[in-house]
């Protein structure tokens, strides 16, 4: 109930392990470190629809606990606020569905799962007769399922706060998912539903007879060399809060946005499968395009923004973000603890506002 009060949400973003039950994702033994290139300044002043922000105070308005950028593969900004440092595991929030995402793609590529024109319950029977019965893969993929779910965090009877409050408590989450309910015609239209992302989760464990952890720490963490360990909350069976529950340091962070900026690929390894990679971050059907959802369009589990040049951003609630910008060779991550996250019109916690903010210091940076 007081997650995410004033006080203590600063501290509780940068300790969830300590509050969860939680898995711990080892650090590479050869551990990865962005080279430093020159360090670039943030530019003074940008601009949203017709309002003008300085840089510097509207991190500070919008609660920035850390904030890096490389660029041309070298790290070039890198700051911390209130306490965070290099080595602070920040909760991802729903940048955790991206990772997920990534999980997928190297399930397939491994032949674990066969197609994503597969229905989910061919791998998960429990959830016949649920809304998630003969839809899909893909669409769940492209939250698109077709399942009833309020994802409004203002209202407190909504399904995701219930869903949050039952997760705090360890109750099963696999069973909350057989609770869901079909609304309308799959594949027909972007509705965001968390849930979605630990139907897929729940495929990948029974598919490939790992946990997620496990599976996370062999495919992506090892092989990238990740400075750090990290932690997966998770509920009191033992699965992972595969929506939003990662714990990451921002340079590992960093790390997952260069991967998809290389198209899958890490020190001239595919990591990803590359096609995977192109179409995480490609919508390719008329409902998923941005231009038809407001600024944003979505791919599998990537958020797509409109009028870009091939950008890409992974998005959490509180102002967590991974942006990606393959034409800058640019790679921001912002981790952030934004109590006010959820006031009407608050232009400190606009995702369109701060890719304003990322579009201007990409342009400043290669002036």
């Amino acid at each position: 109930m007081h997650l995410f009060d004033e006080g203590k949400i600063a501290d509780n973003f940068r300790g969830m392990y300590h509050l969860f039950e939680a898995k711990e994702i080892a650090a590479s033994d050869q551990p990865f470190r962005f080279p430093r290139g020159e360090e670039i300044s943030l530019p003074d002043q940008f601009t949203f629809e017709g309002s003008t922000y300085k840089s510097r105070e509207y991190l500070n308005s919008a609660f920035t606990k850390g904030f890096i950028v490389i660029q041309n593969d070298e790290l070039v900004y890198e700051k911390y606020f209130s306490g965070n440092s290099e080595s602070t595991r920040h909760i991802s929030w729903s940048m955790a569905k991206s990772v997920v995402s990534a999980l997928f793609g190297i399930a397939m590529e491994e032949g674990f799962i066969r197609s994503l024109d597969q229905a989910v319950d061919e791998y998960l029977p429990e959830l016949c007769g649920s809304g998630y019965e003969g839809v899909r893969i893909k669409d769940v993929l492209q939250m698109s399922a077709g399942v009833k779910f309020n994802e409004d965090y203002r209202a407190f009877r909504s399904d995701i706060n219930k869903w949050g409050r039952r997760f705090a408590f360890g109750s099963s989450q696999d069973k909350f998912a057989a609770s869901l309910k079909h609304e309308s015609e799959p594949g027909t239209k972007l509705h965001y539903v968390s849930i979605n992302t630990h139907v897929l989760a729940m495929i990948i464990v029974r598919a490939t007879g790992k946990g997620l952890s496990e599976y996370l720490e062999e495919k992506l963490w090892r092989p990238m060399g990740m400075e750090y360990s990290a932690y997966w909350l998770c509920d009191d069976s033992g699965m992972e809060l595969a929506l939003g529950g990662l714990n990451i340091t921002l340079r590992d962070y960093a790390k997952i946005g260069q991967l998809f900026l290389n198209q899958g690929a890490w020190g001239g390894v595919q990591i990803v499968p590359k096609e995977w990679a192109l179409a995480s971050v490609t919508p390719d059907a008329w409902h998923l395009m941005p231009e038809n959802n407001k600024v944003f369009g979505y791919g599998y589990h990537w958020w797509v923004p409109q009028g870009g040049k091939g950008e890409f951003i992974a998005m959490g609630v509180y102002n967590q973000y991974i942006y990606v910008n393959p034409v800058t060779r640019m790679v921001i991550v912002v981790n952030s603890a934004n109590h006010r996250f959820n006031e009407d019109g608050n232009p400190y916690a606009d995702p369109k506002v701060f890719l304003e903010l990322f579009r201007a210091i990409g342009k400043q940076a290669t002036l």
